[in-house]
């Protein structure tokens, strides 16, 4: 690990040295189009290949259990995904599904290609135990955050997104962890944090669904070469993910790593604040903690109710701090066995 490490490291000096940037920081700096442009060619680029080397088309028998009754389906290996196997039954199923289940113990992404014959159960939010839709949307909201941050602020001052701690939904608020140079002591004001709310808010509306896909490491880090600690991260996630791989998602044109999974949609996010930024102390790096809180659309409550889960929010999430790598990626949590 510790050799690829180096590696991206190398990658990331030497894309640094040789650029513009290092030669005239003031006259030729990559624009965040640019760099959003790049990373997303990247990732359309192995979509595509990944999509060509399916090669000839097997049939795959999907067994779906739940409301309103059990089906069978025949469906495409390594193309058909949770949400095609909702198209073929039910709109209220394609509406509410945000999470699927595998064979009683795997959650998968609705948007993930099915690889194998397989039992498939359709989360949603209402469901008896909901505990892991829950958590896989208050890591969506997480993502959201840092989409939002990322475009939120004027060209000039530069936002780097570090990451953001596993979701917790007893902490009482989603978080992602920011690094702003250029502001040593930022304390944002009620009305900045309001217009980071409706920030969010817009990015529902646009009704994206969220795309996951699997990478090689090499790859991984060729896409975020510009951001400085997503290629401290990378090798550990490779370390501890079962094929080495690193999964990336995508709303829009903002990419992430993340182990997931997440939910479907970002229309999903109904209620949603941004509570509070606190700062962290860390040698000298400016770190600001980012957090919220949101309820699912559909999900309904009073104001005062509401207003409560705000004052929680407010206080320091105490997730993990973002240079704890610890418990950056642990795929083996996914299991249906190991978290409900």
């Amino acid at each position: 690990m510790k050799e690829r490490l180096l590696n991206c490291a190398f990658k990331f000096l030497n894309s640094y040295f040789n650029s513009s940037k290092f030669a005239c920081r003031s006259c030729s700096t990559k624009s965040k189009d640019d760099i959003l442009k790049y990373q997303n060619d990247l990732f359309n680029a192995e979509k595509l290949r990944q999509k060509e080397n399916i090669g000839r088309i097997e049939k795959i028998r999907v067994k779906y259990v739940g409301h309103p009754k059990n089906l069978d389906l025949i469906m495409n290996k390594y193309i058909s995904t949770p949400f095609n196997c909702a198209q073929h039954m039910y709109e209220m199923l394609v509406r509410r599904s945000a999470l699927a289940l595998i064979n009683g113990e795997k959650y998968w992404d609705m948007h993930r290609p099915l690889d194998a014959d397989c039992e498939l159960q359709l989360l949603h939010f209402q469901d008896e135990y909901p505990a892991q839709v829950n958590k896989a949307y208050w890591r969506t909201c997480s993502f959201m955050l840092g989409s939002v941050l990322s475009n939120a602020f004027k060209e000039n001052i530069e936002i780097i997104l570090h990451s953001f701690p596993k979701p917790n939904v007893r902490s009482g608020s989603f978080v992602y962890d920011v690094v702003i140079p250029s502001l040593p002591n930022w304390k944002p004001s009620i009305d900045e944090l309001r217009i980071l709310s409706a920030e969010m808010i817009k990015l529902s509306s646009q009704n994206l669904i969220v795309e996951r896909l699997s990478v090689n490491e090499e790859l991984a880090c060729k896409i975020f070469e510009s951001n400085k600690y997503k290629l401290e991260q990378i090798p550990a996630m490779s370390d501890q993910s079962l094929d080495k791989n690193i999964v990336l998602y995508r709303i829009g044109k903002h990419i992430d790593v993340s182990r997931g999974p997440m939910v479907g949609n970002v229309s999903f996010l109904g209620r949603c604040t941004i509570t509070a930024v606190h700062k962290l102390e860390h040698n000298s790096e400016n770190f600001y903690r980012f957090q919220g809180v949101s309820l699912p659309k559909g999900i309904l409550l009073n104001h005062f109710a509401y207003s409560v889960l705000e004052k929680r929010a407010e206080k320091l999430n105490v997730g993990r701090l973002p240079w704890q790598y610890d418990d950056v990626f642990h795929p083996e949590l996914q299991t249906a066995e190991a978290t409900i």
